[in-house]
């Protein structure tokens, strides 16, 4: 295990209340870029949170796709989230194709992170829960989630491994809505 980098924290939310109307939370924001999302996450959307990597596109502009383990940011607002129904946002990152993405440092809350091993979500067999604790080092699953696990090396794909992308800095737990607290490494 990577030891976490100096300024790394734990984050304890006891007593305080989080609206929990997305899929992702940013505490500390790193640098967003707007960014045309491929047909593969338009046809499928996405959660808040969701690792992307950069694609070969005809587009004008930085086109991504889910991530297969490679990083090259995440999707800060997820395709069909609660916060944003009933309000103009509605549908809009699905219908023009672009999506806010971020890239950097940033301390961020997501659901959206791998609850299940690899070898248990792909072997047919029951589920085995992943267990998380702080300053695991994350790295994006082969479905651009983030995991403790380093699956490209699982799997032995030809990039692997895959680099480590960020540190737990808080636990999934009841209290924060079983939502994973992470500070990005790049």
């Amino acid at each position: 295990m990577f030891p976490p980098p100096p300024g790394t924290f734990t984050i304890d939310f006891k007593g305080i209340d989080l609206i929990r109307s997305r899929d992702c939370v940013i505490f500390s924001k790193g640098p967003a870029h707007n960014v045309a999302v491929d047909s593969t996450l338009i046809e499928g959307g996405w959660p808040g949170g969701q690792g992307v990597q950069w694609v070969a596109s005809n587009a004008d502009e930085p086109t991504v796709t889910y991530s297969s383990g490679l990083f090259g940011g995440f999707l800060i607002w997820g395709s069909d989230e609660s916060a944003d129904q009933y309000t103009a946002a509605t549908g809009n990152q699905l219908t023009y194709g672009h999506a806010v993405m971020m890239t950097g440092r940033a301390v961020l809350s997501t659901s959206s992170y791998e609850k299940y091993t690899y070898a248990s979500r792909t072997g047919g067999g029951p589920l085995v829960p992943l267990v998380y604790t702080t300053p695991q080092v994350l790295y994006l699953s082969l479905r651009g989630l983030w995991t403790i696990e380093n699956e490209m090396e699982l799997t032995g794909a030809p990039l692997a491994p895959a680099q480590y992308v960020g540190w737990v800095c808080q636990v999934p737990k009841a209290i924060n809505e079983f939502f994973l607290g992470i500070q990005t490494r790049l």
